[in-house]
């Protein structure tokens, strides 16, 4: 492989991970994101298979990642709303795809990470004013 297509790859694949921890909270799909890059699918899907996993896992990640620090961080918080914080709109696949990433359904992880936090003395005491923000209204994905 030339080094010139090596480096896009990667310039690809670096852009593409912005662009899901950026926006994981839209629909994100493969052709969406290789779009606002200029590229095509397939080059996309090379990109990732060469330096991670697959676009759809590295969506998943992300958005599991943030669910997960929002059940143990924001109690208060539904279930349903980290649901649709985290891009899900029916909060069922949300706890579907918890529940494999994590071998735990969304309130149970919850109630662990509750009972770890007071074990260990970590227990984050909600403060006035100090809530979750309301998320800003989506910006159109980077043309590239």
């Amino acid at each position: 492989m030339r080094p010139q297509t090596l480096a896009e790859q990667r310039r690809l694949y670096l852009l593409a991970r912005v662009i899901v921890k950026r926006h994981y909270r839209r629909p994100l799909t493969l052709v969406a994101v290789a779009r606002a890059l200029s590229c095509s699918p397939r080059q996309l899907q090379r990109a990732y298979a060469r330096f991670g996993d697959s676009f759809a896992e590295d969506l998943l990640a992300r958005r599991m990642a943030v669910a997960a620090e929002l059940l143990a961080d924001q109690p208060a918080i539904p279930i349903s709303a980290v649901a649709r914080l985290v891009g899900y709109s029916q909060p069922s696949s949300f706890a579907a795809a918890f529940r494999r990433l994590y071998n735990l359904p969304p309130a149970a992880f919850r109630k662990a990470a509750v009972e770890h936090a007071r074990e260990t003395g970590r227990i984050r005491r909600a403060r006035p004013g100090r809530g979750l923000a309301p998320s800003p209204p989506a910006a159109p994905l980077p043309a590239g």
